[in-house]
């Protein structure tokens, strides 16, 4: 594998660990709202090749002990499995972010993951502003979480006009039953679509109800705002 990049330490990409990231290249969805717009459009090399990765890691182990591989979007690599049983087999906690879309890939690399957070982005009818023109692959993935055995969380963050009140239900009805379901605050700061930037964000207490209302789909509910 590739990689467009690597952060060193994180303390909030993978709850309750201490971890390194690492980005993929490439993505199947546009997210207008995107932040990693830079290496999903466009990757540009230098990339960090797997085996120089697996060093930085192997140099950082007594302050990390885990690893988050996100992206773009990582379930596009098929050589992702074999690198995440690498990671397994190393010692490191592996947390993997996806968008759902390739639930065939995902299902290969369960067994060497400890977490999965699955960006649930918008309710399924305006995922064709994102880029998607078939969403059954993503209902898929979350029946896979929903039913399997490794630990996961869904996740929305609440950009307005991609995420209103309307959608709130509509997602919890896709998710229905699920473990977690995280709300996150959007940060209007470089994203995709510039427009963005002027966007009036959501208060705290709007997307406290939110979360209220997932109560009746999801056993928990957290708020990141």
């Amino acid at each position: 594998m590739k990689f467009s990049g690597i952060q060193k330490t994180s303390l909030i990409d993978f709850p309750k660990r201490i971890a390194s990231v690492l980005f993929t290249p490439g993505c199947n969805l546009r997210c207008p709202f995107c932040h990693n717009w830079r290496i999903v459009v466009d990757p540009k090399p230098p990339f960090l090749q797997e085996e120089v990765a697996l060093k930085i890691l192997e140099s950082r182990r007594k302050y990390v002990d885990s690893v988050v591989v996100t992206g773009g979007e990582p379930t596009m690599h098929k050589e992702l499995p074999k690198f995440l049983r690498k990671l397994k087999e190393e010692g490191f906690g592996v947390k993997l972010d996806t968008n759902g879309f390739y639930p065939q890939v995902l299902e290969e690399c369960l067994q060497y993951v400890d977490y999965v957070a699955l960006d649930v982005k918008t309710s399924l009818g305006k995922y064709a502003r994102l880029g998607a023109k078939d969403t059954a692959p993503l209902l898929h993935t979350i029946e896979i979480l929903k039913t399997g055995k490794v630990d996961y969380e869904f996740r929305t963050t609440v950009v307005p006009s991609f995420v209103d009140t309307e959608d709130i239900t509509k997602i919890g009805e896709m998710v229905h039953g699920a473990k977690t379901f995280a709300f996150q605050q959007f940060i209007p700061e470089d994203t995709l679509d510039k427009n963005l930037k002027t966007l009036k964000l959501y208060p705290p207490e709007t997307i406290a109800n939110y979360a209220e209302t997932m109560g009746k789909y999801a056993e928990k509910t957290v708020l990141r705002i």
